[in-house]
């Protein structure tokens, strides 16, 4: 018995420490996130509208089953992640979209990161307080 593959397109999505590993497959446009559903892992509105903007900007919404493990970071970095990855992933199914994509800046990564904190001081950027004498 041999099984038809749907074909999946993977798409690979970074901001902040969060990396959001997505795979897309035609269907009724339904997404799923670590296995829950899409508005129970994003509960704000926000985060739903960050996450989806390139299905929405494409309108490929309903085009797609979406599939997202995502790991690490917070609420924002992980909808970012998610938004790069499906972006990604929809490249994979048509380069024509890259145009639409691009406009909206999806497919830039935000390489925005948390400073380090330097040894001898309170913070990334704070100082001890300066005394003359």
């Amino acid at each position: 018995m041999a099984e038809t593959k749907i074909p999946e397109y993977l798409g690979t999505g970074r901001r902040k420490t969060a990396v959001a590993r997505v795979r897309l497959a035609s269907g009724n446009g339904k997404i799923t996130v670590n296995g829950r559903q899409f508005e129970s892992y994003f509960p704000l509105e926000t985060l739903r509208v960050t996450a989806a903007q390139p299905l929405a900007v494409t309108g490929t919404a309903e085009k797609f089953n979406v599939r997202v493990n995502v790991t690490g970071g917070g609420p924002n970095g992980q909808a970012g992640a998610v938004r790069h990855g499906i972006a990604r992933a929809l490249l994979q199914f048509d380069a024509n979209l890259r145009g639409a994509l691009k406009a909206e800046g999806l497919l830039t990564r935000d390489s925005r990161m948390k400073e380090r904190k330097k040894y001898g001081q309170p913070g990334a950027r704070k100082r001890f307080q300066f005394s003359k004498r």
